[in-house]
């Protein structure tokens, strides 16, 4: 098997764009039109990647009676700035247009509603490298099974709740499913990249391996904590290590944590 034929999922926030204050902001847009306190930079940085939901009541205290409409003045805010403030990070899409141009196969798991990940990967113009793109349901503060949700409130592109995946984890089995339709024996070789821990936990939990990328919002040693295989901080060695992943014999798993010499 070439190293071609070995697919990459990866996480978005942090890992492939650079959100530039565009999701802090709107946090501290919502909590402050809400008269709630804004945390320092470290603990809004910290709400980079988990679950909007999660962030904002386990790390800002947003109380659940407040929940929805934080989350309803945060994607306001995202939708009018947010967004036009992201940017790749440096060499992405050049990674990214190898990859395709090689043949490997490429998907997005992200905590991100799908179709919001959906619009900021189409806002770039790199939506249409990617074999699979998935995320979280629309509505962050419903439970599974909580209801419908109301007409209008869903993105273009996104899942009502109760059929999006649940977790990284899940959401990382369902683009795998995605590449597995296309060739089932390439997708068991699959790798993730991910900036967090719940990167490497839900590549875990679905028997992959997760590379982790210095560039992102993660905390001085949480990713080699977590238990990535290796740590890189350019996509020059991301490149690198995919490669040299593709090239092992059977599954991509390795034996020992690595990194690129800066961690």
């Amino acid at each position: 098997m070439t190293h071609t034929t070995v697919p990459v999922i990866f996480d978005l926030d942090g890992t492939l764009v650079d959100p530039a204050g565009g999701i802090t902001d709107g946090i501290a847009a919502a909590l402050m039109e809400l008269g709630l306190p804004v945390p320092d930079k470290s603990r809004m940085d910290a709400m980079i990647g988990p679950k909007l939901s999660h962030s904002l009541t386990e790390i800002a205290g947003v109380p659940a009676a407040q929940l929805e409409d934080a989350i309803r003045i945060y994607r306001a805010h995202y939708a009018s700035t947010g967004i036009a403030q992201r940017r790749l990070y440096p060499g992405i899409r050049g990674l990214l247009e190898d990859f395709v141009a090689a043949g490997r196969p490429i998907a997005v798991a992200t905590q991100k509603p799908e179709g919001l990940a959906r619009t900021v990967l189409a806002h770039h113009g790199i939506a249409g490298l990617f074999h699979s793109i998935r995320g979280s349901a629309a509505d962050e503060a419903a439970s599974p099974g909580a209801g419908s949700v109301p007409e209008g409130s869903v993105p273009e592109g996104s899942v009502p709740d109760g059929s999006a995946p649940e977790g990284k984890a899940g959401i990382v089995a369902a683009a795998l499913s995605d590449l597995a339709a296309a060739d089932p024996a390439a997708a068991g070789r699959a790798v993730m990249v991910g900036d967090r821990a719940q990167d490497v936990a839900g590549a875990a939990a679905n028997g992959l391996d997760c590379i982790g990328v210095g560039w992102g919002f993660a905390p001085d040693g949480e990713l080699h904590a977590a238990g990535a295989v290796e740590i890189v901080h350019t996509t020059t060695a991301l490149h690198a290590t995919i490669n040299r992943l593709s090239e092992r014999p059977g599954t991509t798993a390795l034996n020992e944590v690595h990194t690129d010499g800066n961690v």
